[in-house]
């Protein structure tokens, strides 16, 4: 009785094991989501946001060359026994003694420059954070249209396939009537095992899309790409709003500036100081409170340093210009073949668009003639063959197409947008 009374749920929970379990689908993100995360989650783009947060506290260092320096302090000195003569303490056994110091440098040339090139280099981190962001959002906007055109691919498989399978249902009523041969049956169920290959094909290419869609946005699993992206130009644009452009142009700047300034390592810096004080009990020859005021001219004689360090700095500002100059060529140079490229595209998409509805009409014609038995199977896989290809070269195609206006965008210093 026992036994009876914990079989019944042993053999529930057996059922609920075997039910296979259901794929759960992916979170769908838009373009414009895709490269929002992707700025927002990504380790490069917040550590290029970190440097710029450690670029600005240097400048803020370097800017202390403007503002005086204080101290103070405290002090409590015991002696063995005081010290005088002739009844005289000249020190006190004990003595307390307070003093503070102002400084400020009024004339420090090589300080000066130090902060200007703090400076020059938190526009570079900066700069290097805008580039940074723009390879990410270039990564995540080609993830999600990858995973667009895999998408595109695995509707074709799949509307392929329904074909092949009707097709195939027909032959076989065809051949079980009486009405059609062996060999178009056996051709049509050729034809669906190779639709059934390639749905599966499809399947594995856009799920690894999606793998990589996760990635690029930083996400603990896959994601799914839904929605056209817009990627249309606003004008021609300039190239001079490209990050990598300005990016060598505010390097070149602050290459110049550090040659300018190697003779300023080498001029004199002045000290202006205060420092006032103040002891109990006083001494005789203490009084309790006192002040000193110093001006300090330090002039540097010789150092062998000089030439060398002009020369390295001279270099590092024609390299910086030279890198500059191919910067701009290459970028030219991609402009143009953006340009090409989008123009190109589109004359393809719109050819193979033609020939994808041309062949999917020839297709619906042939089915018909070959249901009516005016025409035999093998025009009809033909005609099969044919409007897979097309509909496969038209997504192609399409594909080509926005990554093409994608790369026109980057070109033209419009992606991503500010």
């Amino acid at each position: 009785m026992r036994e009876r009374r914990f079989a019944a749920p042993l053999l529930l929970a057996a059922a609920l094991c075997a039910v296979p379990a259901v794929a759960q689908e992916p979170e769908a993100v838009t373009f414009e989501q895709a490269v929002a995360r992707a700025l927002e989650r990504n380790p490069s783009a917040v550590q290029a946001g970190l440097a710029v947060e450690r670029a600005r506290a240097l400048l803020d260092e370097a800017k202390s060359v403007f503002r005086p320096q204080l101290h103070a302090s405290a002090g409590r000195t015991i002696l063995d026994d005081a010290r005088g003569f002739d009844d005289n303490v000249t020190q006190p056994k004990e003595q307390w003694a307070f003093s503070g110091t102002a400084s400020f440098a009024f004339f420090a040339p090589a300080r000066w420059a130090a902060k200007s090139q703090a400076g020059d280099r938190l526009g570079l981190a900066r700069l290097s954070a805008e580039e940074v962001r723009r390879q990410v959002a270039l990564l995540a906007g080609q993830a999600h249209i990858a995973a667009l055109g895999a998408g595109r691919q695995l509707e074709i498989a799949e509307r392929t396939l329904e074909t092949a399978r009707a097709l195939e249902a027909h032959a076989r009523t065809r051949f079980d009537a009486g009405q059609g041969t062996r060999l178009d049956l056996v051709r049509a169920t050729q034809e669906r095992a190779t639709a059934e290959q390639r749905v599966q094909s499809a399947h594995l290419a856009l799920q690894r899309s999606r793998e990589a869609l996760g990635i690029a946005l930083f996400a603990d699993a896959p994601l799914a790409a839904v929605g056209e992206p817009e990627l249309r130009a606003v004008g021609d644009g300039a190239i001079e709003a490209r990050p990598d452009l300005r990016l060598a142009e505010a390097e070149l700047r602050a290459a110049e500036r550090i040659a300018g300034d190697v003779w300023k390592s080498w001029a004199p810096e002045g000290v202006a100081s205060f420092t006032p004080r103040h002891v109990s009990p006083a001494g005789l020859f203490e009084p309790a409170s006192t002040w000193r005021a110093t001006f300090e001219l330090q002039i540097p004689i010789y150092d062998g340093t000089l030439g060398s360090t002009r020369r390295l700095r001279n270099a590092e500002r024609d390299g910086a210009r030279v890198r500059l100059e191919a910067a701009r060529q290459q970028a030219r140079s991609e402009a143009r073949l953006a340009h090409e490229a989008v123009r190109r595209n589109e004359q393809i998409v719109a050819t193979s668009r033609v020939a994808a509805e041309s062949a999917a009409e020839a297709l619906r014609i042939t089915e018909v003639a070959w249901r009516e038995g005016a025409t035999s199977n093998l025009e009809l896989v033909q005609a099969q063959q044919g409007a897979r290809i097309a509909d496969g070269v038209l997504a192609l195609a399409e594909d080509a197409l926005r990554r093409a206006r994608l790369e026109l965008l980057v070109a033209l210093g419009q992606f991503p947008a500010r």
